[in-house]
């Protein structure tokens, strides 16, 4: 975690958010609601190509995203962004919950999805979590993004990302104790309950091991568990 991550954290600075969506009323209320609640709306973008532009321009912890954009749509926005900066968090904002569409987004970079049906303080908490890098999902698709995780881990592939033959990288007891606990679909703050240690603590297990392993996200993250039978542990 970045020292100014930690400081955000910590409450000694907001939350840096940008809203993406093709909709001015829209999109204009929610950075409204967004920014009226403490969090720093830095930019916000009508399509595909501005949000990519304005996103490497403005460095936001949060992509709020839509997905049906103009120009280019939500997916390969987050595909670039996140590629750009793999540090930043995108929560989709989507008034489809179509399972196809939950799916091409979290395999595309996105740590959450939310339907535009959740009111204001349920964003509101999202966009928190999000930030410090907890997948949240609109209730009833946390499931099925765990059932995919297990299905991709099925399939026959390449080598993973960071996978280094037979000279695996050493996690420390506690790091895979935490991987273990992400890849059966726990939030971090569920995790650091179970483990009696703080949300913090659990970030940093959760940092460390992705550097050692060399993956970019938690996607990768909980693949890697998966194919080493982690979940079933």
């Amino acid at each position: 975690m970045t020292d100014t991550a930690a400081e955000r954290e910590a409450g000694r600075g907001p939350v840096r958010v940008m809203v993406v969506d093709d909709h001015p009323m829209w999109r204009d209320a929610v950075a409204r609601d967004l920014s009226e609640s403490g969090f720093e709306v830095v930019a916000t973008a009508g399509d595909g190509d501005q949000a990519v532009r304005r996103a490497r321009a403005a460095a936001p912890d949060v992509l709020v995203l839509d997905l049906n954009l103009p120009g280019k749509p939500g997916v390969q926005v987050c595909k670039e962004v996140v590629a750009a900066n793999p540090a930043l968090r995108v929560l989709v904002l989507s008034a489809s919950g179509e399972h196809a569409d939950v799916l091409e987004a979290v395999k595309s970079g996105a740590t959450g999805y939310l339907l535009k049906s959740a009111s204001t303080e349920e964003l509101q908490d999202a966009v928190r979590r999000t930030a410090v890098g907890d997948p949240v999902f609109t209730p009833g698709l946390a499931g099925l993004v765990l059932g995919e995780y297990r299905r991709l881990a099925s399939e026959p592939a390449g080598p993973a990302p960071g996978d280094t033959g037979s000279k695996a990288p050493r996690l420390t007891e506690r790091e895979t104790e935490v991987l273990r606990l992400v890849a059966k679909g726990l939030s971090y703050k569920q995790i650091a309950e179970r483990l009696v240690i703080s949300h913090r603590t659990v970030q940093n297990h959760v940092q460390n091991t992705l550097g050692k392993l060399q993956l970019h996200n938690r996607v990768e993250l909980v693949r890697y568990a998966i194919e080493r039978g982690l979940d079933d542990a």
